[in-house]
């Protein structure tokens, strides 16, 4: 059986971004049945570059940018549901694919038979362009935990969590569970998408040679204590989401002390991280705390507009 496979992209003022990622798209060697972009209110020429370079790209155009989140619900809502494609690749503007690598994420999914139904989305594997270091998918237990090396080797493996860049979602799931929660506006979208495909019994799998550029923020490598990471400059609004969604996962969906205390500790190291190494230390501890406190209540929807 063919299967029909749309990418969906959600672009923010991605003039300067987007064609290495439409260009990659359009070179596939496994071409795609539809290629989306949803605009999210750009204002720097994205549209207008659409327009004259991508005449093939199918446009959602948001005249308000409210967060990925709002992007995701409107192109997989499009993709999936609308137009019924089998599968729907997910992308951020600056994420660029490997040529060949959808046609290795279905050979992925021809190998494993869709594990009687339970195959719900498949992931490239994110890799930071400038220093190599790959952003594996993690494991759920009770808080985020990294898979070993020896399991990211595996050519194909297993896992509860990915980004959203680079990720291969069935229409089955979307019918299932319903869309993302736009009222989380950015970050955590994609992880609570998973855990509540996860919840319904769905399976995530990991094709590790199908690869993919992807960028979180200002990333660049830093040292502590001997050992190098990738430390990703966000901006202060960003960190307040950060910590709203994650500290709402925690009290709200996922109730339990376990959670809760993994949250604490995740908000306390990354703030330490910023202590160290951010840029706007203040101003981005400021947003962190009041958005652990908002998530804490409840209180979701947009409370700053991403710049």
């Amino acid at each position: 059986m063919i299967l029909s496979v749309a990418s969906v992209t959600v672009a923010y003022n991605a003039a300067s971004v987007l064609p290495r990622q439409l260009d990659a798209l359009l070179r596939q060697t496994r071409p795609l049945e539809e290629i989306v972009v949803v605009d999210n209110g750009s204002t720097d020429g994205t549209s207008r570059l659409l327009a004259e370079r991508y005449p093939q790209v199918k446009v959602l155009r948001i005249t308000e940018n409210c967060g990925v989140g709002n992007g995701w619900v409107a192109g997989l809502a499009y993709a999936a549901l609308e137009k019924q494609h089998d599968w729907v690749w997910t992308f951020d503007d600056d994420s660029v694919p490997n040529d060949d690598a959808l046609e290795i994420l279905l050979d992925g999914v021809a190998s494993l038979g869709n594990l009687d139904g339970d195959l719900g989305m498949v992931a490239s594997l994110p890799v930071h362009r400038e220093t190599g270091i790959c952003y594996p998918p993690l494991l759920w237990r009770d808080g985020f935990v990294k898979p070993s090396a020896e399991l990211v080797r595996q050519p194909i493996w297993f896992a509860d969590l990915a980004v959203g860049a680079g990720c291969m979602i069935r229409r089955e799931v979307v019918e299932t569970i319903g869309l993302p929660r736009a009222d989380f506006l950015m970050d955590f979208i994609d992880f609570e998408y998973w855990l509540r495909a996860r919840s319904r019994g769905y399976k995530l799998a990991v094709i590790s040679r199908s690869q993919l550029s992807h960028e979180v923020g200002n990333a660049r490598k830093v040292r502590f204590l001997g050992r190098s990471r990738l430390w990703a400059d966000q901006a202060p609004w960003r960190n307040y989401y950060m910590g709203r969604n994650l500290a709402y996962m925690g009290w709200w969906l996922y109730p339990s002390r376990r959670i809760k205390r993994f949250v604490i500790r995740q908000l306390a190291r990354h703030a330490g991280g910023i202590l160290l190494f951010g840029s706007k230390k203040l101003a981005c501890l400021r947003k962190l705390a009041q958005g652990f406190w908002d998530g804490r209540r409840a209180t979701l929807g947009v409370r700053f507009h991403p710049e």
